[in-house]
């Protein structure tokens, strides 16, 4: 079940963009941002980003981009965020301190929403964020890849993020099993039409048969069966007994 209250609170989030070379970039970005919940997009220094390049990779999102607030630097861009995260590739020296997962990140932000707008930096395609822009931020993010290709490209990078924020905030997958599941008095009848249907094709280990109904009563314990799951199990094991009468009938 989504929780109401958090999924309202994404509205406090911002994606910051630092100097994006490419138009299409913001498109895809705003996608994503849609996908996964996020509405707040600013743009620090960015290229033309509401021509065709961009509205055609925004897919149906243009909102987004119509929205974006555009500041000329990034203090500007995060007065009036109580947390600022950065995004980085260097993991090493200083940049240890304060060094997070995005899913780890994500836990610490969402309880933060209700009270406080929390940016998410990124920097250009290529370079990344500077460490002028850096030392703006309070807590880092590193999203681990690859040895053999560690490199993001932005919009994957800005996904990811949002993915964890978004199933941070309490999302959940609709249950799809509409089933009830069976009664016990059910499955015991079950366990014993099938114990009879055992018997009957001779199958039982005459040194311990109950060893091998236990193992039977544990496989059909862990599928959780539902009532129709039992009658499909019950009809079969009446056709196997069926199929027996006729064979003995036969001889």
């Amino acid at each position: 079940m989504r929780s109401c209250i958090h999924m309202a609170n994404l509205e406090n989030i911002s994606i910051i963009l630092v100097k994006t070379k490419t138009p299409g970039n913001i498109g895809s970005i705003a996608r994503c941002m849609m996908n996964m919940g996020l509405s707040r997009l600013i743009l620090v220094r960015p290229p033309e980003y509401k021509n065709d390049d961009a509205m055609r990779m925004a897919a149906g999102t243009h909102e987004i981009l119509e929205r974006a607030e555009v500041f000329p630097t990034l203090k500007e861009a995060i007065a009036g965020h109580g947390l600022v995260y950065g995004t980085t590739r260097q993991i090493g020296g200083y940049h240890r301190k304060n060094l997070y997962t995005a899913r780890e990140a994500a836990g610490r932000a969402i309880p933060l929403l209700s009270e406080n707008r929390i940016g998410i930096v990124f920097g250009r395609e290529v370079n990344g964020l500077d460490n002028e822009d850096i030392a703006l931020c309070n807590e880092l993010i590193s999203i681990p890849s690859s040895d053999a290709f560690p490199s993001l490209n932005l919009s994957h990078a800005v996904m990811v993020v949002a993915y964890e924020l978004f199933m941070a905030a309490g999302v959940r997958l609709p249950s799809m099993n509409k089933e009830r599941l069976a009664d016990a008095a059910d499955l015991e009848n079950f366990y014993e039409h099938l114990e009879k249907t055992i018997v009957d094709i001779r199958y039982f280990n005459k040194q311990n048969p109950k060893h091998i109904m236990f193992a039977f009563r544990q496989m059909f314990g862990r599928a959780r069966l539902d009532e129709r799951e039992v009658r499909i199990l019950r009809g079969l094991l009446s056709h196997i007994e069926e199929a027996i009468e006729e064979g003995g009938e036969k001889k």
